[in-house]
C-alpha cells in the first residue's frame, strides 16, 4: 500500500485482517528505511504495528481518545494520521517531532516524552466526558516499563476507585529501554505465561508484599488473601483487585485476537485492563534480538547489517566517562553504590553492574524512589551515585528538596544531558536543572569546562563529604584533551581564570567555554581586552573572585546553557544586590523563556541567538566605546 496517500485512519474500517497484515509487513518496510537514516525510537515502533491499526479501525480518532505513554511507540499513529510523507524529516528542526505533538495533528490529543503519565492524563479526559455527559472512548496505552511508575499506579488506584469507563491498554514487550526490573515485572511475568495461574497461599502473599502500596484497594487484597481460597486461582488477580476487568493476556502480533478483545473491552462498564503482548523491534531481528535497550531509540543504521553509523568523536562519551570515572573509585571504596532509574545503558552504567552487581540498583522508572533511595543509604554512610538524565531528575524535586538537601545527605547526583539535547526535543532539553537545583540549601552544584576536569569532580564529589552535590555533564563526547593520571580535588566553590582581561568578564561553564573564548578572542582584535572565567561551581559561587570583579566595576555577562529564571546569572546578579555592588553592570545569556523544540544542537543555538556573535554584541554594549589602538 502507498503510505503516503493515507490522510486519516478511515480506510482502516473497509479492510479485511489479510489486508491489514500486509499493510503492517508495508509499515515496518517503511519504519526501516526511514529510520536508518533519520534513528528514531525503531524498537518500540516495530512492536506496537498490529496493536496501534486494532485500536484505529476498531475505534474512531480524535473522538476516541488514544494516548501514547511516554511517546515512544507513536510512529505507525502517525503514519495512520496522515503524516507518512514528513518522515524524511522525523526529529529534524522544524520537522516531524518524534512524539505526539498536537500542533501536528488533531489525533496527538497528549503529549509527552515522559512515562507513566497516560492513565492520569486519560482520567482527567474521561471524568471531563461524564461530566459534560459525551460518548466516546478514552484509552491510554501504557507500557509493562511505564506502569512501574508510581504516578500509574496512583492513576490506576484512582481509576479502579471511581469505576470510570477506560479502557488501559497494556503494551507488554517485557522491556522499557533495559529490562525491567521489580515485582510489578514478575506479576506479568506471571500473567503472560498462563490465563489461569494456581499460587499457593503463601507464594501470592509473598509477591504482593513486595509491591509498594497503591491505597486501600490493594492493602485489603493483602489481607483478604490470607483468609479466601477463591484468590489462588485468579486470572489478572492484581489488576482485577484495583477495580479492572481484566482481559488477557493477548497475542499483540495476531488481528483475530486484538479485534476479539476489542470489541468485549468495548461492551464492559467500568475500567477495562487490555494485557497485549508484544515484542518489541519485530520484524527486523537486530531490533528484535536485542536484550539490553540498545534499539530503543539510535541514529542512522545500516539496514542489511543493523550496524550502527556513528559520526567521528574526539573524545569518551561523557556519561562513559562519568561513570567509569564512579567505578575506578568503587574499587576502592566499597561505599560507593550507582543507582539508574531504568537507564543502565544510556548512563553507560554496564560495567559498574558487571564487576559490582550487589552494589548496583536499577530501580525501575522510578526517580522519586530513586532519590529517597539514595538518602536512605546516605544516612547509613553509604556514597550513592545517583545517575540521572535532567529531565528525568525534574519528577524527583521533591525527594531532592526534603529528603536529600533538607537532611543534608551525602548524594552525589550526576546530572546528565544537562543542556539542550536536540532531536528529542522540548520534553528532553536540560535546561531547567539549575533552576530548580540551586536555590535548594545545602546543595552543591558543579560541571567541568572539559573531560579531564569532568575526572576531578567526581572524584570531588566522592570525597565531599558534608552534603549533597550534583555535577551537571552534556550529552555526547567530550573534546578528546589530555587526561590526567592521577585524580585530585578541586576546592569546592573555586572558579578558574581562562583568560585575563581588563575591560569586561565573562562568567560561564561547561559547554559554553569554547564560544566564550571564541567570542573574546574576536573581541581582541577589536581592542577589546575580555576576561574570560571557567565558573565551574555554579553554586557556591567563587565569591572572592567574583567580588574582585565587581569591585574593578568590570561589565560582566554571564552565559549558560540552561533557562534564565532563576540561573546562574541570576544568582550573580543577586549577590552583587546582596553585597552593595548596586552600580554592577551584568548582562545574561541563556535559554529564552520558551519550549525548546527539536533540532540539533547547533540549529537551535543559532535559532535562539545563543552564539559568539551575540556574546561580542553584548560585551560591546557593556563596554564603554573604545578608540582603535594606533
Amino acid at each position: 500500500m502507498d503510505l503516503l496517500s493515507i490522510k486519516d485512519p478511515s480506510f482502516l474500517k473497509k479492510m479485511n485482517n489479510e489486508e491489514l497484515v500486509e499493510l503492517s509487513s508495508d509499515i515496518r518496510k517503511f519504519l526501516v528505511e526511514k529510520t536508518s537514516v533519520t534513528g528514531g525510537h525503531i524498537g518500540p515502533n516495530l512492536g506496537v504495528v498490529e496493536l496501534t491499526v486494532a485500536l484505529h479501525k476498531e475505534f474512531n480518532s480524535p473522538k476516541d481518545k488514544l494516548l501514547w505513554d511516554v511517546g515512544h511507540q507513536s510512529y505507525v499513529h502517525k503514519i495512520l494520521t496522515g503524516r507518512a510523507g514528513e518522515f524524511d524529516t522525523l526529529k529534524k528542526h522544524k520537522g516531524l517531532c518524534g512524539f505526539p505533538k498536537m500542533v501536528e495533528s488533531e489525533h496527538d490529543v497528549w503529549e509527552t516524552g515522559h512515562s507513566s503519565t497516560s492513565l492520569s492524563a486519560a482520567m482527567g479526559m474521561a471524568a471531563a466526558r461524564d461530566i459534560k455527559k459525551e460518548k466516546n472512548f478514552v484509552l491510554p496505552i501504557i507500557g509493562d516499563g511505564a506502569l512501574t511508575g508510581g504516578m500509574a499506579l496512583e492513576a490506576l488506584n484512582h481509576i479502579g476507585h471511581a469505576k470510570t469507563d477506560m479502557i488501559v491498554v497494556l503494551n507488554d514487550n517485557e522491556m522499557s529501554i533495559a529490562p525491567n526490573v521489580g515485582a510489578m515485572h514478575s506479576i506479568l511475568g506471571r500473567l503472560r505465561t498462563a490465563g489461569k495461574y494456581n499460587w499457593a497461599k503463601d507464594e501470592a502473599e509473598s509477591l504482593i508484599k513486595k509491591i509498594p502500596a497503591v491505597g486501600g484497594r490493594l492493602a485489603a487484597t493483602a489481607e483478604r488473601l490470607k483468609d479466601s481460597f477463591k484468590y489462588l486461582v485468579v486470572n489478572g488477580m492484581f489488576f482485577e483487585e484495583l477495580g479492572f476487568t481484566y482481559l488477557g493476556p493477548v497475542d499483540g502480533h495476531n488481528y483475530e485476537e486484538l479485534f476479539e478483545n476489542l470489541r468485549y473491552a468495548k461492551k464492559t462498564k467500568g475500567p477495562v485492563l487490555l494485557h497485549v503482548i508484544t515484542k518489541k523491534g519485530k520484524g527486523y531481528l537486530p531490533a528484535e534480538n536485542d536484550t539490553i535497550g540498545n534499539w530503543h531509540g539510535t541514529g542512522p543504521y545500516k539496514i542489511e547489517t543493523g550496524d550502527f553509523v556513528k559520526s567521528p568523536v574526539k573524545g569518551p562519551a561523557w556519561s562513559s566517562l562519568v561513570s567509569e570515572t564512579v567505578r575506578k573509585l568503587a574499587r576502592k571504596d566499597e561505599r560507593i553504590v550507582a543507582i539508574t532509574p531504568a537507564m543502565p545503558v544510556g548512563s553507560k552504567l554496564e560495567g559498574f553492574a558487571s564487576e559490582f552487581p550487589d552494589r548496583f540498583y536499577d530501580v525501575g522508572i522510578a526517580e522519586q524512589h530513586a532519590a529517597t533511595f539514595a538518602a536512605g543509604l546516605a544516612t547509613q554512610k553509604m556514597k550513592p551515585f545517583l545517575a540521572i538524565y535532567s529531565t528525568f531528575l525534574q519528577r524527583a524535586y521533591d525527594q531532592v528538596v526534603h529528603d536529600i538537601c533538607r537532611q543534608n545527605l551525602n548524594v552525589f547526583i550526576g546530572i546528565d544531558r544537562a543542556g539542550l539535547v536536540g532531536s528529542d526535543g522540548e520534553t528532553h532539553q536540560g535546561v531547567f536543572d539549575i533552576a530548580f537545583m540551586r536555590h535548594v540549601p545545602n546543595m552543591v552544584l558543579m560541571m567541568p569546562k572539559d573531560e579531564n576536569e569532568g575526572q576531578h569532580m567526581v572524584f570531588t564529589a566522592m570525597k565531599y563529604d558534608d552534603g549533597p552535590i550534583a555535577m551537571r555533564f552534556p550529552r555526547g563526547n567530550g573534546y578528546g584533551v589530555p587526561m590526567d593520571e592521577e585524580l585530585k580535588q578541586i576546592p569546592i566553590g573555586t572558579w578558574e581564570v581562562l583568560k585575563e582581561g581588563t575591560d569586561a568578564a565573562i562568567l560561564t561553564f561547561g559547554t559554553s567555554i569554547p564560544m566564550a573564548l571564541e567570542a573574546a578572542a574576536r573581541l581582541e582584535k577589536e581592542d577589546y581586552s575580555v576576561k574570560v572565567v571557567n565558573a565551574r561551581f555554579i553554586k557556591p559561587l567563587d565569591e572572592k573572585m567574583l567580588s574582585g570583579i565587581l569591585g574593578e566595576k568590570m561589565p560582566i555577562l554571564t552565559i549558560e546553557e540552561a533557562v534564565l529564571q532563576g540561573g546562574f546569572g541570576s544568582h550573580v546578579m543577586e549577590y552583587a544586590s546582596a553585597q552593595g555592588f548596586y552600580d554592577a553592570v551584568i548582562d545574561r545569556m541563556g535559554i529564552p523563556d520558551h519550549f525548546i523544540e527539536h533540532g540539533s544542537v547547533n540549529e537551535l543555538l543559532d535559532e535562539i541567538g545563543f552564539t559568539a556573535e551575540t556574546a561580542i554584541d553584548k560585551i560591546k554594549l557593556l563596554t564603554p566605546k573604545k578608540e582603535k589602538r594606533a
